[in-house]
């Protein structure tokens, strides 16, 4: 099969580095606005921290580390990964991580070890970890779906236009934790249970925000460990994988091992005074807070408190159905349901939270693939939404041109893949699928409307004076009126699954 060969594996994670590249081109995160700049400034202040001082300093404040000034708020695997990066800056030039004379510092050398790094990142993990998981859904065929699926859907995920956008403009190393989520799966369709535990608990060490993947691999190990007939194959199993787990956080946490530097650290990931979400972010207690201000009559802790009831209850349902039944096709919808629920009504939400469902959401969209084009469509619909929804802090970076350019790239690459990797009776009943249903397709229409409506308004239109977030807040409630329904929907696609 065409899928197969090795010259189109290449060419798609050819295409996909020119498209990176391509949008490492325009502007970052904070480019020429001080005092604070941008996240392209925090991931290089942190490389000059992790570089300058000693372990025990990087999450306290001192004279030389002003955690107000871009603290860093990461675990400790991001930490060595800045220091990395620190290490090789100063082999390039000292400037680019001298501490308090380089705040700032934007330069054009600069700029391209920069974006070379998540370049690198990409090459070096999530890349490989795409094309691992593409290679162990070919081998785990017809129970995952009747199609021979595979490579052909590597190209779908890579270009998915979000991820690169945040990583490749507005400047983050996203790739990396969800890449070793990604590769956990890979070695859980392998039946590499230990392995995919230590990537996975090594992706929640890059960052905290993998935890909205923790709950349906936490309930899919301890199912599969009770799915063992005896009780000593249970036991032996459940401790293989605790054992695995523990390790690697003992090891990545390890140069912190004492009070006075894993309780800073520990407090650092998981601040309670920085408010329910970052911005306008397309979730519910964003969009229902035009109705009523929950986080004025509540306060943070209280808003945390109900933020942490509604989450476990949304949640529940997919994961104890996860834990009754644990396969590999319920594991990657729950993986979607867990971080949507995380995404909708967690404490302390950045717009760019969104990447940790986008992606699930396009591994799922492999089902698709088959006779069941309908599902790809609403996949496709969804990732289409999720880069929408962070159009307010895309435009804000002078990412528009690429933000615009990928969006409109992406549906019609993927159409294009399927045509050419399926027969012309399965592409035909793609667009089928399409015309199928006048109310689906009206919905979509409707949709798209609205998306261009509202970007022109917010890139175009000055806001009243009374109301200077107007345009990102209705961004934001109209995405949230997307995703709901899709939380509704991908659920429904779990629980329904046969036993």
């Amino acid at each position: 099969m065409l899928g197969s060969c090795k010259e189109v594996v290449t060419l798609y994670a050819v295409v996909a580095l020119l498209l990176r590249w391509g949008v490492s081109l325009h502007s970052y995160s904070g480019q020429n606005t001080p005092p604070m700049f941008g996240d392209y400034e925090a991931q290089r202040h942190w490389m000059e921290i992790t570089h300058k001082l000693r372990v025990e300093e990087w999450y306290q404040n001192s004279t030389n580390n002003d955690l107000l000034y871009w603290g860093l708020d990461y675990p400790p695997l991001s930490a060595y990964h800045s220091l990395i990066c620190g290490i090789v800056a100063h082999r390039i030039n000292p400037d680019f991580v001298s501490l308090h004379s380089s705040r700032g510092h934007e330069s054009y050398y600069h700029k391209l070890f920069m974006r070379s790094s998540v370049i690198v990142a990409d090459i070096l993990i999530f890349i490989p970890a795409i094309l691992w998981w593409c290679l162990e859904i070919r081998r785990y065929g017809a129970r995952w779906s009747k199609l021979n699926i595979g490579f052909p859907q590597a190209a779908f995920i890579l270009t998915y236009p979000g991820l690169i956008l945040i990583d490749h403009g507005h400047f983050q190393y996203n790739s990396i934790s969800i890449g070793l989520m990604v590769a956990a799966l890979a070695a859980f369709l392998r039946k590499s249970n230990v392995i995919g535990s230590v990537l996975f608990t090594m992706a929640v060490n890059y960052k905290q925000m993998e935890l909205y993947h923790a709950l349906p691999f936490f309930f899919y190990l301890l199912g599969i460990c009770l799915k063992e007939e005896r009780v000593m194959d249970k036991l032996k199993t459940l401790i293989k994988i605790g054992f695995s787990v523990l390790l690697t956080f003992f090891f990545i946490w390890l140069p912190l091992f004492n009070a006075d530097s894993v309780i800073p650290a520990i407090t650092r990931l998981f601040p309670l005074n920085r408010g329910p979400y970052e911005d306008k972010v397309a979730n519910f207690w964003c969009s229902a807070s035009v109705i009523y201000k929950f986080h004025r009559a509540w306060g943070n802790v209280g808003m945390a408190r109900a933020c942490l009831a509604v989450t476990a209850i949304m949640v529940l349902p997919s994961c104890l159905n996860l834990f009754k039944y644990p396969s590999m096709k319920r594991l990657h919808l729950a993986l979607v349901n867990s971080s949507l629920a995380f995404f909708l009504f967690s404490y302390h939400v950045h717009e760019k939270s969104i990447l940790l469902v986008a992606i699930p959401v396009a591994l799922i969209a492999s089902e698709g693939w088959g006779s069941n084009s309908a599902r790809f469509l609403l996949c496709l619909w969804f990732l289409s939404v999720s880069t929408f929804s962070m159009v307010p802090l895309l435009a804000r970076d002078g990412l528009t041109v690429p933000t615009i350019a990928l969006s409109i790239l992406h549906p019609l690459l993927s159409t294009l893949i399927i045509s050419g990797f399926q027969s012309t009776q399965k592409y035909s009943s793609l667009w089928m699928s399409m015309h199928s249903s006048r109310k689906f397709q009206g919905a979509v229409i409707l949709s798209f409307i609205g998306c261009t409506v509202l970007t022109l308004a917010y890139l175009t239109l000055p806001p009243p004076p009374r109301y200077p977030d107007l345009f990102p807040l209705l961004i934001s409630m109209f995405s949230c009126a997307h995703f709901l329904p899709f939380f509704v929907y991908f659920n429904y696609l779990q629980l329904t699954l046969p036993k």
